[in-house]
């Protein structure tokens, strides 16, 4: 197997798995530890209501695992944002995202070989898909065939959630407004270098998803990371305001050159028209002001980590913003200590 230089951090997002936190850090460290210098393994407890926590600090302790850090939200958040604070904290060189449910640790080797050959992110896709219920099905046929027709990206192929970012690619996120929601699709669009594996693995099981609120999420994802749903009703209001410009140019044509119209009929129908008229018009501006305000808007931060705590046994070297003392020798002979 072949060994990399670099450091490494890996992202899990759990909820109510204390049973199976020991296993999953334990093959993590066994896969990470022998191939990278350094590594780090991050856990976001996305709000457990079981004794993950309580596990967790066992796993930190004096005679746990080594480089495990832990962040544990206040509140149950998508899987996105939980997968962000992870993201946002890593100190690695390159970042992985992992579902412990649903996707292989084992084939982090083969990600790092092409994240470390040059390729900014790297996507890998389990064909094995976990079983959920038809209307799930569906709403995710539906979501990602919209989606792609908005903005040119499949999520589900082309962004997966099991990926390998470097930190130039997580820096650019961070320049974004809200990138715990566009750091779903920014890694495929924003120009990097991209590389995407597919393997096969039969996934651990199916993390339990509410239909009501992955709606909620898809929709969200939609307005929030393209102009296409309101350049839409941009459009429908311009093409509202020129159809009534035009209807009230041929009632005008119809007043002028035909003698038999019925009373009323040329100004009720230019009452009707011009009114219709100003209000597409106002809303062709409003949705252009809503386009522009969208665009510089920033909101405030939509976790909280409740609880911080780190391995109290360290192996991985400390990234931290100093220079190395090295020794010289002065012109008398005596050796002394300087910074460079």
């Amino acid at each position: 197997m072949s060994f990399f230089p670099c450091f490494l951090s890996v992202v899990f997002v759990v909820r109510n798995q204390s049973n199976e936190l020991d296993k999953i850090l334990k093959d993590a460290e066994a896969v990470i530890a022998s191939i990278v210098s350094c590594y780090e393994l991050i856990v976001v407890d996305n709000a457990s209501e079981d004794d993950s926590i309580s596990k967790l600090k066992q796993l930190t302790g004096e005679n746990g695992l080594a480089n495990i850090q832990v962040y544990a939200l206040t509140k149950e958040v998508d899987s996105d944002t939980a997968s962000w604070v992870g993201l946002e904290n890593a100190l690695g060189d390159f970042v992985a995202v992992i579902d412990p449910l649903a996707d292989d640790i084992g084939f982090i080797p083969k990600m790092l070989n092409l994240a470390v050959g040059g390729a900014d992110v790297v996507f890998a896709n389990n064909e094995c898909k976990p079983a959920q219920s038809f209307a799930y099905k569906s709403a995710c046929i539906a979501f990602h065939g919209l989606y792609n027709a908005f903005s040119g990206v499949h999520l589900a192929k082309d962004a997966p959630q099991y990926r390998m970012l470097s930190k130039r690619v997580i820096n650019f996120i961070l320049q974004h407004p809200q990138p715990a929601v566009r750091y779903r699709h920014l890694p495929a669009t924003g120009g990097f270098s991209r590389a995407h594996l597919t393997y096969s693995t039969q996934p651990k099981a199916a993390r339990p998803k509410r239909l009501g609120e992955s709606i909620d999420r898809g929709v969200r994802l939609l307005v929030s990371t393209t102009r296409t749903p309101m350049r839409l009703v941009t459009y429908l209001s311009m093409f509202g305001a020129v159809a009534n410009l035009l209807y009230s140019i041929y009632v005008v044509a119809i007043g002028i050159f035909k003698s038999d119209v019925a009373p009323g009929w040329i100004s009720v129908s230019l009452q009707q028209s011009g009114m219709f008229f100003l209000i597409s018009l106002v809303l062709l501006v409003l949705g252009e002001y809503i386009l522009h305000m969208a665009s510089i808007s920033n909101e405030g931060p939509s976790y909280h980590v409740a609880q911080e705590f780190t391995s109290a046994r360290m192996t991985r070297l400390e990234k931290l913003n100093i220079e190395e003392a090295i020794k010289s020798l002065p012109t008398d002979g005596t050796p002394r200590e300087r910074l460079s």
